[in-house]
């Protein structure tokens, strides 16, 4: 199958430049790599200049095709007239050997899967469940013979019965769904959503749908909506042989109180494109959790060592919130 990779990028040359390697170390080598960038300087340019990589094409790209959802599109538009998969990598990720391999031979051996994701090892929490010890249901999420130990907002909720009712990747009618990911099984599961740090889809696909243009800048969700809707092609999943490290690159995020702002809204507008028409119920606990979280950030501010940034991303979830009365998202 003939594989391009599209790695979006923002003022981040030095953790391109590691995904990049990565890539030249994998046991399979992409037909071609679609760099495009959004960046307000030349650096990137300059770092890939100093740098050789097979099948690279690299394009700059102008403000009305600048941010994430512009920029995949953009990358969609320059793809291989011969390609089958096209898979989007975050550019602060570094991948393990196998991690092209996998992604492909999922497409291979399932034909019913229009979408694969991978785990990031660095950040799975998952541990074997041992022998004998009483794992308290409300402070850990058990899954087959592994355990995962709940942050306190899942704790809370879990108390309160607002958490999820489905397995991980799966949306909830309320939305909300968990984010604990995987246990490295080597197992492949079947999801609602995938990340977009590490997501393939198959090219035909592509053709038919494209990253929502509501998703602009930072594009927080974009990717739960894309995977959402590319749903009634055929089926998404995570193959937790698929693996990478994730490293949280703080440059080119949006300041701490439009993040707030919107992780209220943007979520507002993926829950309704899961559930078009939400119950009272579905309605009630939607708002109760959104109003939950928001109050536990303002307790950050308290605990965490970042409290201006806490109390600016609370501020934002709140306006947030109270802007869903006026103004909603429109699909």
């Amino acid at each position: 199958m003939h594989l391009s990779l599209i790695v979006c990028t923002y003022m981040r040359s030095e953790s391109l430049l590691k995904l990049l390697e990565s890539v030249k170390n994998q046991e399979l080598y992409p037909n071609e790599i679609l760099i495009i960038d959004g960046s307000l300087n030349d650096e990137t340019k300059l770092a890939l200049d100093e740098n050789v990589f097979d099948n690279l094409k690299y394009f700059k790209v102008s403000d009305q095709d600048r941010g994430l959802t512009r920029q995949r599109n953009f990358g969609i538009s320059k793809i291989n007239c011969e390609t089958d998969v096209v898979c989007f990598l975050d550019d602060d990720t570094v991948l393990e050997l196998r991690y092209f391999s996998e992604i492909i031979k999922t497409f291979k051996n399932r034909t019913d899967v229009i979408g694969v994701g991978g785990v990031a090892v660095n950040e799975n929490k998952w541990k074997h469940q041992e022998t004998g010890v009483f794992y308290n249901r409300k402070k850990y999420y058990l899954f087959e013979e592994y355990y995962y130990p709940e942050g306190l907002r899942n704790i809370v909720r879990n108390y309160l019965g607002l958490a999820s009712n489905l397995e991980p990747g799966k949306m909830p009618t309320y939305s909300h769904g968990r984010t604990s990911g995987f246990p490295l099984t080597g197992k492949t599961y079947e999801v609602d959503l995938l990340i977009g740090m590490s997501m393939a889809f198959r090219k035909d696909i592509l053709e038919k749908i494209q990253f929502s243009k509501f998703f602009e800048g930072y594009g927080l969700y974009e990717d739960a909506d894309f995977s959402l809707r590319a749903l009634q092609f055929g089926k998404n999943v995570i193959n937790t042989n698929a693996r990478l490290k994730h490293f949280h690159d703080a440059a080119g995020r949006p300041n701490h109180f439009k993040y707030g702002k919107m992780v209220v809204r943007n979520g507002w507008y993926v829950w309704r494109i899961k559930n078009r028409k939400p119950n009272f119920i579905d309605f009630f606990k939607w708002h109760s959790i959104t109003l939950l979280l928001t109050l536990i950030r303002f307790s950050n501010i308290l605990t965490e060592t970042d409290k201006k940034g806490a109390f600016k991303e609370a501020i934002g979830r709140t306006l947030g919130w109270w802007s869903l009365i006026l103004n909603k998202p429109k699909h």
